[in-house]
This record gives C-alpha cells, sequence and structure tokens, in this order.
C-alpha cells in the first residue's frame, strides 16, 4: 500500500539549490532523480504522474517534507562488519612481546597467524606494515654497568662539543688482526645481461696487521700505523710518534678501557702535556675513531684481495692519504632511543 502523498512547500533557496542541481553536468543520477521528484511534487503533481514508481516518489516526498534538503542525502548505512577489529591488534601486539616459538628465534607472519589460530596471514602482514614493525630487522646495543658512566660520558662528549682552548683532542684505538686475504675475483654476467662483480669463497691467508689509528677531533684527520702485535710496548711506541706530531701542544687522548691503555703513569709523567681521557666500560662506541674504523672497513677493506702483508699495509697507508686530503670532522647529533626494560633494568640514556 502506497502511503499518502505529502504535500511539498518549497522555499526559494530551496529551490534555486534543487534547479541548480538538475542544471549541473557533474550531478549524480540518484540525486538528479531526487530533486526532479521534489520539484514535481511541489508544483502540485500526484505520485503516480510524476513517474511510474511511486513507492519511490512517495518515499523522496516524505523525506523532504520532514527534513528537508538533508532528507534528500543518504542515510548511513551500517555495512559490513569488519572481521578484525582493534581487539586483533591488541592480540597480535601482545603475542610478539612473549617468545616465539620453541626452536624459532624470531617471530614471522605465519608463526604469528598460526599462534592466534584465528587471525589470516595476510591480515597480520598488513597490520604489521601500517606499525612500521618488521620482524627482520635487529639493532644492536651494548648496555654500560659502569657507575661512573655520566661523568665519563660528559667528560667525553665535553671535549667533543667544547675542546680546551690551544690543546688537541685526539681519538686513539686499535684495529686488531686486519687479515691479508688473497681470493680470486671477477664478475659473473647473467642471462639478462646484467654483470655482478664477486669473489671465490676459498682463500689464502698471508698474514695479519694491527692498525693504531689516532684521530683529531677538530679536523678528522687521521694518524696510523702498522704493528705486528696489540701490547702496551707497542700502544706507547704509536703514542710516541703521536705525541712528535703534535709538538709542545695539550694533547687530550680519548681511549676505551683496554688493559694496554691504563697503568701508564710512568709514560704519562713523562709526558706531562698529554691527558688521558677514558670512555665508560662497554661504551667504547663514544670514541669516534670507531666510526672511522667502520668506514675504512666498509670503503677500503671489503670486497679486496691481497697477495702480501705488505700490499694490505700499503693499501691502507693509500686510504688514509686519500682519506686526510677530504677529512672532516664528524658531526655528533642525538636521536630519541626506545626500549624495554632489560634485566629489570632501563639502558641510560646520555
Amino acid at each position: 500500500m502506497i502511503p499518502e502523498a505529502r504535500e511539498v512547500h518549497l522555499s526559494r533557496k530551496d529551490r534555486k539549490v534543487l534547479e541548480a542541481c538538475c542544471r549541473s553536468p557533474v550531478t549524480l543520477q540518484r540525486d538528479l532523480k531526487r530533486a526532479r521528484i521534489v520539484l514535481l511534487a511541489a508544483d502540485g503533481r500526484s505520485t503516480r504522474s510524476i513517474a511510474n514508481q511511486p513507492r519511490i516518489v512517495s518515499l523522496w516526498r516524505h523525506r523532504y517534507a520532514d527534513h528537508g534538503l538533508e532528507g534528500l542525502q543518504d542515510k548511513p548505512r551500517p555495512g559490513k562488519q569488519p572481521i578484525y577489529t582493534k581487539t586483533t591488534d591488541k592480540r597480535i601486539l601482545k603475542l610478539l612481546d612473549k617468545p616465539p616459538p620453541q626452536g624459532f628465534a624470531r617471530w614471522t607472519g605465519p608463526l604469528l597467524a598460526e599462534a592466534l589460530g584465528d587471525v589470516d596471514v595476510q591480515y597480520v602482514w598488513r597490520f604489521l606494515r601500517s606499525h612500521k614493525i618488521d620482524l627482520v630487522a635487529r639493532k644492536s646495543w651494548c648496555e654500560s654497568n659502569d657507575p661512573n658512566f655520566t661523568a665519563k660520558a660528559a667528560d667525553v662528549v665535553g671535549l667533543y662539543v667544547a675542546p680546551p682552548a690551544k690543546a688537541i683532542v685526539l681519538c686513539v684505538d686499535e684495529k686488531p688482526s686486519i687479515q691479508a686475504l688473497e681470493r680470486a675475483q671477477g664478475y659473473l654476467k647473467l642471462p639478462n645481461g646484467r654483470a655482478l662483480t664477486g669473489q671465490s669463497h676459498d682463500y689464502k691467508r698471508h698474514g695479519t696487521t694491527t692498525l693504531f689509528a689516532a684521530l683529531e677531533v677538530a679536523t678528522g684527520k687521521i694518524i696510523a700505523t702498522h704493528s705486528k702485535r696489540r701490547r702496551r710496548v707497542e700502544f706507547l711506541d704509536f703514542m710516541n710518534s703521536v705525541t712528535a706530531a703534535f709538538p709542545n701542544r695539550k694533547l687530550h687522548v680519548i681511549l676505551d678501557n683496554l688493559n694496554t691503555h691504563k697503568k701508564n703513569e710512568d709514560w704519562l709523567k713523562a709526558h706531562p702535556n698529554v691527558q688521558f681521557h677514558f670512555t665508560p666500560t662497554s661504551a667504547s662506541w663514544l670514541n669516534q675513531v670507531e666510526v672511522w674504523f667502520s668506514i675504512l672497513q666498509g670503503q677500503s677493506l671489503s670486497g679486496t684481495s691481497f697477495t702480501s702483508l705488505k700490499q694490505l699495509q700499503e693499501h691502507i697507508d693509500a686510504y688514509v692519504n686519500a682519506y686526510n686530503d677530504r677529512a672532516e670532522p664528524f658531526v655528533w647529533t642525538k636521536k630519541k632511543v626506545r626500549q624495554r626494560r632489560f634485566k629489570g633494568r632501563r639502558i641510560t640514556q646520555l
């Protein structure tokens, strides 16, 4: 049964809106149909004369009569209920806080889906991507238990940020046991025309060298020398060459806690212009020369082949000379650090 027709009274403003809607070439067909129904109804046309679908005509007459122009809009529809909700997301996060199944090193998408039981693996991957959670990437750190961490770290960082006037700040350390490995090298041409460089897995050893290095913080330049061993005597010999490179200058030397770096009071008494500063225990990353060792490994040593120990040493010396020609001081920045509780404590932040 068709409801009784409702009288439609249009205001001038509403009529202009509906007529503009009918004239516009971008009006949706559903909105155009509703606007025409209301305009014809306002002109006194009967429901059956407006269209051959009286129920639809009656619907929009009643909707406009009760709610005006807003009544011509679609009402919100509930739609299909989502399969996964925020509760599902919380379950995934809670599971990530637990250890993976026995025998596995880390969680994977399929393992998470299997442990949840009622969640598709594709949704697990989408959730991890949306929250920027990488199950494979790992960050490493070293926790320092040094009771004087704050004081030592402040001392070292203070030398970087505000070095003493008319003094030289040096970062000194050793890179031990650099191997002179001889590998067969070449390239592999793929069927698609792409060429890949590489080297064989087998190699021949030609000995090792220990590199002593001092980085001048103000300029970024390197002083380096080679040694067969890493004893106290080799360390002090290197320090003698460093002091000779900066005659009559006050030297502040940053070192890690290697035993050969300590208990050198006799040498320090003979060199009153030199002062040692030690990084906190398990915090040698505060020593800037460690950054340079990483650069050396990546730019000079990785993927190379040497037929003798002498060739290795000459290769490193050539890199040091080239590096010093374009050396720049490192710029230290601080980033926000987030970490979970570890052994009931939190990692100290500098």
